[in-house]
């Protein structure tokens, strides 16, 4: 697997292709905007002018896109990648996308000769920065083994979750369980302050409680000095939880709480922090 395309180049495809590079690897990129792909073109990746010329005579294809309807537009359109990449080569999509989507593009897949991973990331900038993503892969374990070296290069760690879309459905309850608990963690802290508990003391403490979500740590600090430069924008999160009530209304399954969390969210994109990090529903609350 000599050959390898990345497509897609926001916060976190960026930092994974500049990673992959500095392994080593033979890359060509592509980007909607070009900015991004001209960045990458000067540390040593070829940089494509279209989707289809982007994945021509490429052995992997790793696709970091925002949201399901990109990932349609640029992947499974007439024009659009999979129809232009090489019979038994690998198309694995990084993507945050939900389940019965992720079917759609196996399908589609399939029809093109092309082999199929869904394999969403754990982390935000930072640990795409440094190489220390978790990746959650759904799909067929020999394949998986054709790409782990690239992996490697991009994660600290890979789980392989199971067939087809479970690696997506796994994505998605950990970006529910992510939202609801910096909501809480918010509630938590301004509730804390209304009766009367120093702010300090409540940011350094309850983070290290038993009870509270690691991460909160390092949301504390952005509350802190009131800073949310993104890491995961929130307009993403609105999106992660829409995906996932979707899903829920798909398999019949109530979702009381992610759903509420979900219109907190378009709230707090509504008043123009969707591109601040996720944290920054603690600034729509304070509000």
């Amino acid at each position: 697997m000599s050959k390898v395309t990345f497509i897609g180049l926001g916060i976190m495809g960026s930092r994974m292709a500049k990673n992959l590079l500095k392994g080593g690897i033979e890359l060509t990129v592509y980007n909607r905007s070009t900015e991004a792909a001209l960045e990458l073109e000067g540390l040593g990746a070829k940089r494509a002018e279209s989707v289809a010329e982007a994945v021509k005579g490429a052995d992997v294809v790793i696709s970091m896109l925002s949201n399901p309807e990109v990932v349609e537009a640029l992947m499974l359109s007439k024009t659009g990648g999979l129809s232009n990449m090489k019979p038994s080569s690998i198309w694995m999509d990084c993507s945050t996308v939900n389940p019965s989507f992720v079917t759609k593009c196996l399908q589609a897949a399939k029809s093109a000769g092309v082999k199929y991973l869904d394999g969403p990331v754990a982390g935000t900038k930072p640990h795409a920065e440094n190489a220390e993503l978790v990746f959650f892969v759904g799909g067929e374990k020999q394949e998986l083994k054709k790409v782990q070296h690239l992996l490697d290069l991009m994660g600290k760690k890979t789980m392989y979750i199971g067939e087809h879309s479970m690696g997506a459905s796994f994505k998605m309850l950990v970006n529910a369980l992510l939202a609801q608990s910096m909501l809480v963690f918010s509630e938590t802290v301004l509730l804390g302050q209304k009766m009367g508990l120093d702010r300090d003391f409540l940011l350094n403490t309850l983070p290290n409680l038993v009870v509270s979500a690691p991460f909160t740590k390092a949301k504390a600090e952005m509350i802190r000095s009131n800073d949310y430069e993104v890491q995961f924008p929130l307009e993403l999160m609105h999106k992660d939880l829409h995906l996932a009530t979707l899903t829920a209304y798909e398999q019949g399954q109530p979702l009381y709480l992610a759903n509420l969390a979900k219109e907190v969210f378009a709230k707090a994109k509504d008043k123009g922090l969707g591109r601040q990090d996720f944290a920054a529903i603690h600034a729509y609350l304070e509000s």
